[in-house]
C-alpha cells in the first residue's frame, strides 16, 4: 500500500525563433487546470541537497507536498502505513512530480556527484514558528546501499 503518487511530468522540446533549431525543453510542473493537485500551491520552493546528503526523514503534520528534482538526481524514501518503504527516483533527465500528503514520513538523498536541487510547492505555506514538522528515524531502512 502506497501512500503518495507519482505523476509522469510532461515535455516538450523547445526551437528557436530564428532557424527552428532544438534549444531545450519546457517541462510542465503543474497547471491549475490540469486538476493534478487537489490543493493549488500556497508555496514553492527550492531545496538544495549535497552531495551524498540525506534531507530526513521528517513528517510534516500540516501541509502536503509535491518534489521534483530539476537538477542532479534524488531518491525520494517514503514510509507507507504498512511500515513498508517506496523509493522514487526523481532526476533532471526524468522528472516525476512526487506528492507526499502530511503526516507521510518521508526522507530524500541526492545521488549525483555535485548538488542536487528539488523544487517543492505546498500546499501551506511554512512560517518560521509553525512546527508543524517532526523529525523521526527510519532505523529499519538500509542506507547503506546508497552511502558509505
Amino acid at each position: 500500500m502506497t501512500d503518495f503518487s507519482v505523476h509522469p511530468l510532461e515535455k516538450h522540446f523547445t526551437k528557436d525563433i530564428n532557424d527552428g533549431h532544438f534549444n531545450g525543453e519546457l517541462t510542465v510542473v503543474w497547471r491549475d487546470w490540469d486538476k493534478l493537485l487537489k490543493n493549488h500551491p500556497k508555496m514553492v520552493y527550492v531545496s538544495s541537497i549535497n552531495p551524498g546528503e540525506i534531507k530526513g526523514p521528517h513528517i510534516h503534520t500540516k501541509r502536503t507536498s509535491y518534489f521534483v528534482c530539476i537538477h542532479g538526481k534524488v531518491l525520494f524514501i517514503i514510509r507507507n502505513s504498512d511500515g513498508k518503504y517506496s523509493e522514487i527516483e526523481s532526476s533532471a533527465e526524468n522528472p516525476v512530480l512526487i506528492q507526499i500528503p502530511n503526516n507521510v514520513p518521508s526522507a530524500h538523498i541526492n545521488l549525483d556527484q555535485n548538488i542536487s536541487r528539488v523544487l517543492a510547492l505546498a500546499d501551506i505555506s511554512w512560517k518560521p514558528n509553525d512546527n508543524e514538522m517532526i523529525n523521526t528515524n527510519f532505523d529499519d531502512y538500509n542506507w547503506k546501499k546508497w552511502i558509505d
